[in-house]
């Protein structure tokens, strides 16, 4: 048994290459066995008659297969008889078909070979002919004239199927003076009775007869069978009925519907009364006419009480009797012909199957089957295919054999399992099919690496992270299975060796998800990059790798920081606001900038303070410090304004900064004491020096006559100098205010220019505009408009 395992896939692989040119299954010389024959019985040496030695019937697995896939025969492997392997009734396999032949086939593999043969059945006598009714009546008028022909009911032997001369032969009546018995023949072989009258009746001498029919069949012995024939005389009734035909032939399909008219027979009786009165039935009837078919008997209707199969009997052969109402009678006959139609699916039957296959193989037998249909014509002929997009092919061989072959090599990868239906279908109308699902598996090799989701990744964290926190995960896959497809991930060294990678991320080795090793910054690293490696476990490995970009993302962990004005706990910054200033008057801006990013940088001022509420506003967006109306005497000369500056991060942060404010009626008070800062009003000005000198040359004009020329030329030309230049007092009130670049906040540049006289006669000051810079990037140039003038009430 061993032996046969390892040797089978070396012959199925000779089977494969031979298959087209083993011999054809040409069809031999057959054998013939009687009916009845006992089971075990030898037909014939088939080894001897194939030219095969015995013992190789074992090694090529000989067996055989009979068409309607029962095991009439067995061959004996052990001494290659062909033997009985249960007894055979001739009626039950062929029933009136002669003669009775039973096509087989010999199938021999490793070669594959088919051998066509035919059994003959030959037929025995073994049944009796038996009427169908014990007793059959008829009624004679007593004035039919002597050669009048009467039917009788004919006998059969078992469902009417001996044949030859075992079927009956001859029918007999018990001696009489007034009938004798004619046997006929009809147009099927078949021989039927006829009772004649040789001798007029006369009622009145004898009412009634009864006689014996006795039916032969030509078997040796013969075999008979009787029935009474009970015949009553009755008066006279002169006409029988008459059949419009004598032969009806109609077709009818197999697939008619039971209750489905067949033919409607029709006779006349030119008697009245019940003499005319006909009623029609069936003469004869077999047990398989009988459970087919039945006649109505008033209106002669045939119909169908069973479904018709043309695989079984194709052909029905019926006589019906017209009987009037005075016990005459006549007779027809109703040939039915069965056309077969396509109710037959074809039938596939697998002999061998072959899974799984490695995905390395090529032109690999994969199914051996047959295939067959029962009908007949285009209706049994048979077409067989399978799906267009697979990679196997059919191939057929000998006696309806096909083999369901690989089309070059598989790839596992590309698909695993094929489901492969076979599709066998007929030429019929309408055409049947039928299906055949075969699962094929394809084993595996390792010839994949592995592959990631993506070529790389990007993925965020958050800065100030936890240690260990989870940054994200890659992911790669292997197509291929088993350990072939279980895939390890790893770091590849970085090619920056700036970057401290190791203390940066870790990796799971099983599963790709990366960690945060410490806590990132963002302002000191943005985001790094490095390479990530995977690697199956088959042999060999296979690997692949993916970039993994890291970004980190800004948290708002920095506040907003004022770079105007400077709270580094020296003198406050004042600003000067002139009285008259009008509402929307820019008093000052305040500059900040944040150490975050995006909306985390995003600032917004607001005013939480001030000494006079409602005087001053600030622009939420750019810090500018504005008057919100008009300045009057009442307003405190010294304002003081606290302003927050918030970002816009979650949650915000911010920082305050307090402006200090001066308002003055004019800007020829330039010493005017700072809040909080009074060592600094005793700084000498210029325009005091000034008037020190001209009080002095006045004082001693009368003893410096000749100075005093000079002493008056000195002050017009300090007065002329001084109209030309603008003082401003040092330190104190930035004359320029710059933006901060990156801030956003501050979009102009602003200067303002005071020019004071010294000239005590004239206590007066010019209040000069501001200057803007060129918005488009010309040459800064200053434009200077003088203002009425303002003269100076502080009585300086």
């Amino acid at each position: 048994m061993e032996t046969e395992e390892e040797r089978f896939p070396t012959l199925r692989q000779v089977l494969l290459l031979f298959v087209l040119l083993a011999q054809t299954g040409a069809e031999r010389e057959g054998y013939t066995v009687a009916e009845e024959t006992e089971s075990g019985s030898v037909v014939a040496n088939l080894a001897k008659d194939l030219g095969v030695e015995v013992r190789k019937l074992s090694l090529r697995r000989a067996r055989v297969i009979f068409e309607n896939n029962k095991n009439h025969l067995q061959l004996n492997l052990q001494t290659g008889d062909l033997q009985v392997n249960e007894k055979l009734d001739r009626e039950e396999l062929c029933g009136p078909t002669e003669p009775c032949v039973l096509q087989f086939q010999v199938l021999l593999e490793e070669p594959l070979e088919v051998y066509r043969f035919k059994l003959w059945v030959s037929d025995i006598n073994d049944n009796s002919p038996v009427f169908p009714e014990a007793e059959m009546i008829l009624k004679i008028m007593e004035n039919t004239l002597p050669g009048t022909v009467f039917s009788l009911k004919n006998a059969h032997d078992l469902d009417d199927l001996d044949v030859g001369n075992n079927n009956i032969q001859n029918y007999n009546i018990s001696p009489n003076s007034h009938f004798h018995v004619s046997t006929r023949d009809r147009g099927d072989g078949r021989k039927y009775p006829e009772l004649v009258l040789d001798k007029e009746l006369d009622r009145e001498e004898q009412a009634e007869l009864r006689l014996t029919l006795t039916a032969l069949d030509g078997g040796s012995p013969p075999r008979s069978g009787t029935a009474q024939v009970h015949i009553l005389v009755l008066d006279i009734n002169d006409n029988a009925p008459e059949f419009a035909q004598m032969l009806y032939q109609v077709q009818v399909p197999e697939n008619c519907p039971v209750g489905s008219l067949v033919v409607k027979v029709s006779a006349r009786d030119l008697d009245t009364g019940t003499n005319g009165q006909i009623s029609y039935s069936l003469s004869y009837s077999s047990q398989e006419i009988s459970t087919t078919f039945e006649v109505n008997s008033l209106s002669g209707e045939v119909r169908l009480i069973k479904k018709l199969d043309f695989e079984t009997v194709s052909s029905y052969e019926l006589d019906i009797d017209a009987s009037d109402g005075g016990g005459l009678s006549g007779k027809c006959s109703v040939s039915i012909e069965v056309v077969d139609v396509n109710d037959n699916s074809p039938e596939l039957t697998i002999s061998s199957l072959t899974s799984p296959i490695p995905e390395n193989s090529s032109e690999t037998e994969v199914a051996l089957f047959r295939i067959r249909d029962r009908d007949s014509g285009d209706n049994g002929r048979m077409i067989c295919s399978i799906q267009d997009d697979l990679p196997f092919l059919l191939k057929p061989t000998e006696e309806n054999f096909y083999t369901l072959v690989t089309n070059g090599a598989l790839d596992r990868e590309t698909r695993a399992e094929y489901n492969v239906t076979i599709t066998v279908t007929d030429l019929g109308t309408p055409r049947l099919k039928t299906q055949h699902n075969i699962t094929v598996l394809v084993s595996d090799v390792n010839d994949n690496a592995p592959a990631f989701t993506q070529t790389s990744y990007t993925l965020f964290i958050l800065e100030n992270n936890s240690p260990a926190a989870h940054i994200g995960s890659v992911s790669a896959t292997d197509t291929d299975a088993g350990a072939n497809a279980q895939v390890t991930y790893s770091l590849l060294p970085s090619q920056d060796p700036s970057l401290p990678l190791a203390s940066l991320v870790s990796i799971n080795a099983d599963n790709g998800h990366l960690f945060a090793l410490r806590a990132l910054d963002y302002e000191a690293l943005q985001a790094f990059e490095f390479l990530v490696g995977a690697t199956d476990r088959g042999v060999p490995a296979l690997s692949s790798q993916a970039l993994v970009r890291v970004q980190v993302l800004d948290a708002n962990d920095n506040s907003p920081f004022v770079l105007y004005p400077l709270q580094n706990g020296s003198a406050p910054c004042t600003e000067l606001v002139p009285r008259a200033a009008e509402p929307g008057y820019l008093v000052s801006k305040v500059v900040a900038v944040d150490g975050d990013s995006g909306q985390n940088a995003w600032l917004s001022y607001q005013l939480l303070k001030a000494t006079e509420p409602g005087l001053f506003g600030v622009w939420a967006h750019n810090g500018e410090v504005r008057t919100a109306r008009l300045l009057s005497e009442r307003d405190a000369a010294k304002q003081r304004l606290l302003l927050l500056v918030k970002d816009n991060g979650e949650p915000p942060r911010s920082a305050s900064v307090t402006l200090h404010v001066l308002l003055v009626d004019g800007f020829s008070q330039p010493y005017l004491p700072l809040p909080e800062a009074a060592a600094d009003a005793a700084q000498a000005d210029p325009l005091t020096v000034y008037l020190v000198i001209a009080l002095a040359s006045v004082s001693s004009l009368f003893l410096f006559s000749v100075l005093a020329f000079i002493a008056v030329r000195l002050c017009r030309r300090s007065r002329a100098a001084w109209v030309d230049s603008c003082s401003m007092p040092g330190g104190h009130f930035p004359g320029h205010l710059v933006d901060i670049s990156g801030t956003g906040t501050l979009s102009q540049s602003y200067q303002y220019e005071v020019c004071l006289t010294g000239d005590s006669g004239s206590n007066e000051f010019k209040f000069l505009k501001p200057t803007f810079p060129n918005i488009v990037g010309q040459d800064i140039g200053k434009k200077s408009e003088g203002n009425p003038t303002f003269h100076n009430s502080l009585g300086i």
